[in-house]
């Protein structure tokens, strides 16, 4: 904030915009003008989520739920329910189905051929998200320091480790991480406007119509997420404050209605569809039961997303450490405080909530993003000797994943990866370079080295090594086989290995099934395939003997379930009808 950093700071001022350039010129460049600064993070953006985006396969169990569901909206035309084959899916709201079904229904239009199984078309909005929360960090950061030092935020976003995750999944955080930030950036102008003392503009609407329909979006896209951040950010303030006076800025009132507007017409149709069904499973089934107990064996003590932070928010994760001192001095400060209050109670939340997923905390990292560029650009980084030879995470760390991917890929695929060496050996190298360089005046460059190496990382686990491990991806080789077959419009059962990424590949009438059933369908009729693992064939075998069905096997798929965490061999079985 520009009360924290350039009025008292967390130490010594820093350097105006124009300076520093001595240090790091491309910085020097890009922070020159709004538009550079724009341009360049956008640039960031792509050569961060690109890689991997368009040739990893769908990933269960999560992606692929999502994007089968947004295929049925394609398929149906039915853009209100919200299905997975027949059974409904009323965990979150309609928002990323939308966006999702939108991005493939317009590739279909510019004629794209089958768009409806390409999941990168699926993680488009994911990484637009994604990109734009970048863009919004720096828009947020905007208000609490100087322009170099909220493209340094914006960047510290763009190189992080679960970010890059979450920018090519299709699921909903990254675009939760865009609304969010829409919204905090807006209550932040307009809680330090009040804290300046500047005077009630009756006509200032700028800001919470930004709120508002940011605070919708988000509703629409995760539920009543948004109202814990706010909320407990607003009680922690009025708690330090003695006052929320400045809440009347933000309009409530018409505020709210719009907000209403924007967000009831869905949930109204959604319950004439389902009958209040929706409300029980989403509130009820999802949201509550993971703060009572463990769903689907994601439960964890509190102090969890301490631990995982120093990977997540890798590389600007090593600067935390040295950066906590001087945002305890700071805390009182304006814009400290709002930077706390938005992180500190919903983290608390968040570590006591017995489910625990890594990108649940996601929302607050530009928070923290902003209060370490904070630290840096007032010069009040902690020299204490044990703080800063924690600065050798920043090579440790791509040392690890670089080293540990290529023996991945060697060890599922028998041989090495050797395209993917050059980018991990980059990633050490730069890594080596941020931590030599590493001290108060020039960290600044070791942010850069260590951005540097986060996008080498990127190139190598997600551009080469993710997308080489083909038996990670069983569906994505058996649908390759359905598409080779002579007769049109196949059919298919699944035994055995029934992952959600098997329905979206394969198509929405795949039967999930056992080996008899599968022996079943296949005496039903021609151009028809089953898919029996390996530890359903006895049974598909007997049913088949038993029915008088004659079989012959067009492939079998060795693959690796990571779902299962198990090893699977498919084979895929047709009837004498093709033959």
């Amino acid at each position: 904030m520009i009360d924290m950093v350039q009025r008292r700071g967390f130490g010594r001022p820093p350097a105006p915009e124009n300076e520093g350039g001595r240090l790091t010129p491309v910085l020097d460049a890009v922070s020159r003008t709004h538009t550079r600064a724009i341009a360049f993070l956008v640039a960031c953006g792509f050569l961060f989520f690109l890689p991997g985006l368009f040739n990893i396969g769908p990933i269960d169990r999560d992606e692929a739920r999502f994007a089968q569901a947004s295929k049925q909206m394609v398929e149906t035309g039915d853009l209100v329910d919200i299905r997975f084959q027949d059974e409904v899916r009323y965990k979150k709201p309609v928002g990323i189905y939308w966006l999702q079904s939108a991005a493939v229904q317009t590739a279909s239009k510019l004629g794209l051929p089958n768009s409806q199984i390409r999941i990168w078309l699926y993680r488009v909005p994911s990484l637009f998200g994604a990109i734009g929360a970048v863009l919004l960090t720096y828009w947020t950061a905007l208000a609490f320091v100087t322009r170099r030092g909220a493209v340094l935020a914006g960047l510290a976003m763009c190189s992080s480790v679960l970010l890059g995750i979450e920018a090519r999944l299709a699921t909903t955080d990254a675009v939760l991480l865009l609304t969010t930030t829409a919204v905090m950036g807006a209550l932040a102008r307009v809680y330090l406007s009040w804290q300046r003392g500047e005077a009630f503009v009756r006509g200032a609407w700028a800001m919470p119509a930004i709120f508002w329909t940011a605070v919708a979006a988000s509703v629409l896209v995760k539920g009543p997420l948004i109202f814990l951040i706010v909320g407990l950010t607003i009680v922690t303030l009025g708690v330090f404050d003695r006052s929320v006076q400045w809440l009347r800025r933000l309009r409530p009132v018409p505020g709210l209605i719009w907000m209403l507007i924007l967000i009831v017409p869905w949930f109204v149709a959604i319950y004439l569809k389902s009958g209040g069904s929706f409300f029980t499973n989403s509130v009820g089934g999802d949201m509550l039961s993971k703060v009572a107990a463990a769903q689907e064996s994601h439960g964890a003590p509190p102090g969890l997303y301490f631990i995982l932070f120093w990977v997540t928010f890798w590389p600007a994760s090593t600067l935390a450490g040295v950066a906590a001192p001087a945002v305890w001095r700071a805390r009182r400060e304006p814009g400290a405080q709002f930077l706390l209050a938005w992180l500190v109670p919903t983290w608390i939340v968040f570590e006591l909530i017995i489910t625990k997923l890594p990108h649940y905390v996601l929302p607050l990292y530009p928070a923290i993003a902003i209060l370490i560029v904070g630290a840096l650009q007032s010069h009040a980084l902690s020299r204490w000797s044990w703080i800063v030879r924690g600065a050798a995470w920043w090579f440790v760390f791509p040392a690890i994943v670089a080293v540990g991917a290529i023996v991945l890929s060697i060890s599922v695929l028998k041989q090495p990866v050797f395209a993917a060496w050059p980018f991990g050996a980059a990633a050490m190298v730069f890594g080596l370079f941020a931590w030599w360089m590493y001290d108060d005046a020039n960290a600044e460059r070791s942010v850069l080295n260590g951005a540097l190496a986060s996008l080498a990382l990127s190139a190598c686990v997600f551009g080469i090594v993710l997308p080489a491990l083909t038996p990670l991806f069983p569906s994505v080789q058996i649908a390759r086989a359905l598409r080779n077959v002579e007769c049109k419009g196949p059919l298919a059962a699944a035994a055995g290995y029934q992952e959600p990424s098997l329905v979206f590949m394969v198509g929405t009438q795949t039967l999930l099934t056992n080996g008899s059933g599968a022996a079943d369908f296949l005496q039903q009729g021609s151009c028809r395939f089953a898919l029996v693992e390996s530890r359903d064939e006895r049974a598909f075998a007997q049913r088949a003997e038993a029915i008088g069905l004659r079989y012959s096997i067009v492939k079998r798929i060795e693959g690796y379930n990571i779902s299962q965490g198990r090893d699977v061999s498919i084979a895929v079985f047709t009837s004498e009808w093709d033959h």
